[in-house]
């Protein structure tokens, strides 16, 4: 997603005394990369993807292995936001949804094009497989031969679609709500979002469990991918950023968002699996975005702020599409080379990520950008 480079007509005061910045938002740009890092590095020390062997492997897996739900949770919280804070009075359905199917879908399907040829095998994947994720309806399926088809972290994207069909509906429902009343709105979405897990846990069936996983199919589908529960986030998201604008923030500093970050993380390591997904990123997330964005509105400091920062993080949604094909291409090119060194696997890592960086950047520059310049708006014809 784009974070926008325009102050929307609602602005927060600054308190500070400095004028309200006009430079966009770019230490939220700067976090999209850390979310995608997030992501890689639990791909990459997966059982099925880790170069690491032994108990190094076990560790590494443990370690980051709730690195994806810190980064789809903030995703998901942050296109809320962006969104809310973006929006434009004169704005139709019809524009908005224009503008996110060309940010979504060029560089969906190049990424899925790649990753048929690099691994589902178009002679091999079934129909029933790779039409739903071409359409981005698979994640509405409980079976992950489905959702989590061809290129397996385009299932986000199938949340996003969604998201971004009723956001004209939940944007009119958001500003219709007192701002006396936001933050009581923001503790209900939250606390819903904690619910989640404790109703699958007791009212999903448990009872076939993924190999090696604590939970079921069906309990980890509905928790992780079914779109109208991720879609607590995305509200969550929505409900901050009018907090924000209407000058109804807490005051929380970015610096103290991080360390509350980074203590759920350690909190996240000893909880139950299904609370590890979603649950407890919801409070650090939720202040962590409000946070970024009031530091960069009021001029304070932030280290995700800076050149190389914000390009990292406007490469981060090429870079989160393209590697699982980079990694699982890698893996199938160097099955026969194991196992590696602690040196070695060390250095693949940085090599995966190398070569996903590189192939982000050809991506966001010869396919998203060049589509959302030329297509995200209508031809203007003109009469003489």
């Amino acid at each position: 997603m784009t974070i926008p480079t325009h102050r929307p007509k609602e602005t927060v005061p600054a308190r500070s005394g400095r004028a309200p910045s006009s430079a966009g938002l770019p230490s939220l740009t700067g976090l999209r990369f850390y979310a995608a890092m997030a992501v890689f590095l639990y791909h990459v020390t997966s059982p099925q993807l880790s170069p690491f062997s032994g108990q190094t492997a076990h560790d590494a897996a443990r370690l980051f292995g709730i690195a994806g739900g810190l980064g789809v949770s903030f995703f998901f919280i942050l296109s809320g936001f962006i969104l809310t804070w973006s929006a434009r009075p004169t704005d139709t359905p019809g524009l908005f949804m224009r503008r996110r199917l060309v940010k979504l879908y060029p560089n969906h399907l190049v990424t899925f094009v790649i990753s048929l040829l690099v691994f589902a095998g178009a002679t091999t994947t079934a129909w029933q497989h790779w039409l739903p994720n071409l359409l981005l309806v698979q994640t509405w399926s409980w079976d992950p031969a489905v959702s989590f088809s061809v290129n397996a972290p385009s299932w986000s994207l199938g949340c996003e679609l969604l998201f971004y069909l009723c956001f004209p509906l939940l944007y009119r429902a958001v500003r219709g709500i007192s701002p006396a009343r936001l933050w009581a709105w923001t503790v209900g979405f939250a606390a819903a979002v904690v619910a989640v897990p404790a109703f699958a846990y007791a009212v999903l069936p448990g009872e076939v469990r993924i190999p090696g996983w604590q939970v079921s199919e069906v309990q980890n589908w509905f928790v992780y991918q079914l779109p109208p529960v991720r879609m607590l986030e995305f509200v969550l998201g929505m409900l901050l950023a009018r907090i924000v604008l209407t000058d109804r923030w807490v005051g929380v500093r970015l610096w103290q968002a991080v360390l509350l970050c980074v203590a759920a993380y350690a909190l996240a390591l000893n909880v139950p699996y299904l609370y590890a997904l979603s649950a407890v990123w919801v409070l650090p997330l939720g202040l962590l975005i409000p946070a970024a964005a009031v530091a960069d509105v009021r001029g304070r400091r932030s280290p995700f702020r800076g050149r190389v920062m914000t390009w990292l993080g406007e490469v981060s949604f090429a870079f989160y599409l393209l590697q699982a094909a980079v990694l699982i291409g890698g893996t199938k090119y160097l099955a026969g080379h194991a196992p590696y060194s602690l040196a070695e696997a060390v250095g693949l890592c940085l090599l995966a990520w190398a070569v996903t960086t590189v192939l982000a950047y050809l991506l966001y520059t010869l396919v998203e950008r060049p589509a959302m310049r030329r297509f995200s708006r209508p031809r203007t014809i003109s009469v003489r």
